[in-house]
């Protein structure tokens, strides 16, 4: 086959190790920086360019898109659909795994467990908006942000109400959310492919922190999950329509609760963790699913 990784550095772990399972298995790799593809779009034969030519077709393409190039990233992989290309995960899946807001609700309206989330435009919501989530402590997240940035832990009411005022005064769009105190600055992440969570770790913030991301000094090991893990992993990644997915889960007295299913998860924490291959089981799962023209969307939403 041959497969493109819609991908700005092919040096990066991910897709290094995407290049090297593809290649393992016989399949002929490319790894396409998305920003430097431009596309023709019209009703007969949608094109896409790079650097004066034409690109070939491609049986499939997996799409690592950062989250800063989501916009263009989304509209190359469409077009990429709309020309008949197998993604791995689609346009418009990623794009509602990227919207934080939107994404609690699709998830909420399945019934799957979330931290209590409020969310408000005006000043005078906050006295409301703060007791709606129970209270301080409570966590402030910016809808934007990524790898624990734009994350605040808000340990008094008085502190809450600062930084909400601060973001509001700023135009910024933001959650507030309820503090899982038992999860004791740990989360779970479950990588999701089809419908089996293929390996899990827990990631646990360093002392006097409560983000648990790797890129923040967080430590990552093996972990077990229970079958109602697994089933809430599975169900959030299907929710967002996402073949491939990360799926974080906290721990709490009241079962399993997301906080986020990640679109593009990185490979490195979990199989440096797991010790499993999870790019070769990336790669199996195309060689089962992938067909032409095979996209519930075709390039649409």
């Amino acid at each position: 086959m041959r497969i493109a990784i819609i991908s700005r550095n092919k040096n990066l772990y991910s897709t290094r190790r995407l290049i090297e399972a593809g290649e393992a298995k016989g399949h002929e790799m490319h790894v396409l920086d998305p920003l430097r593809c431009y596309m023709n779009i019209n009703a007969k034969e949608p094109e896409i360019h790079m650097r004066g030519k034409e690109l070939p077709q491609f049986d499939a393409v997996i799409p690592r898109i950062g989250a800063s190039i989501t916009f263009y990233g989304t509209a190359v992989l469409r077009q990429f659909e709309m020309m008949g290309t197998y993604p791995l995960n689609e346009s418009v899946a990623i794009s509602r795994s990227r919207d934080k807001l939107r994404s609690l609700q699709l998830l909420s309206r399945k019934g799957i467990g979330l931290p209590v989330t409020g969310f408000a435009s005006k000043p005078n919501d906050i006295p409301d908006l703060i007791d709606m989530v129970g209270g301080a402590p409570l966590v402030i997240k910016l809808l934007e942000g990524t790898q624990g940035i734009g994350v605040v832990l808000a340990e008094t009411r008085k502190a809450a109400e600062s930084v909400i005022e601060a973001f509001m005064g700023l135009n910024a769009h933001f959650m507030v959310q309820e503090y899982i105190k038992e999860a004791g600055g740990a989360d779970l992440r479950c990588f999701v492919i089809g419908d089996k969570v293929i390996a899990a770790m827990k990631r646990q913030a360093k002392p006097g922190e409560f983000r648990s991301n790797l890129h923040r000094g967080g430590s990552a090991t093996l972990v077990k999950l229970s079958p109602a893990e697994r089933s809430t992993a599975v169900k959030a990644a299907k929710t967002m329509g996402l073949n491939v997915a990360g799926v974080d889960l906290l721990r709490s007295n009241h079962g399993p609760l997301v906080m986020e299913v990640n679109s593009s998860p990185g490979l490195e924490g979990i199989e440096t963790a797991t010790d499993k291959d999870v790019a070769a089981q990336i790669i199996s799962f195309i060689e089962k699913t992938a067909q032409f023209h095979k996209t519930r969307t075709k390039g649409r939403g």
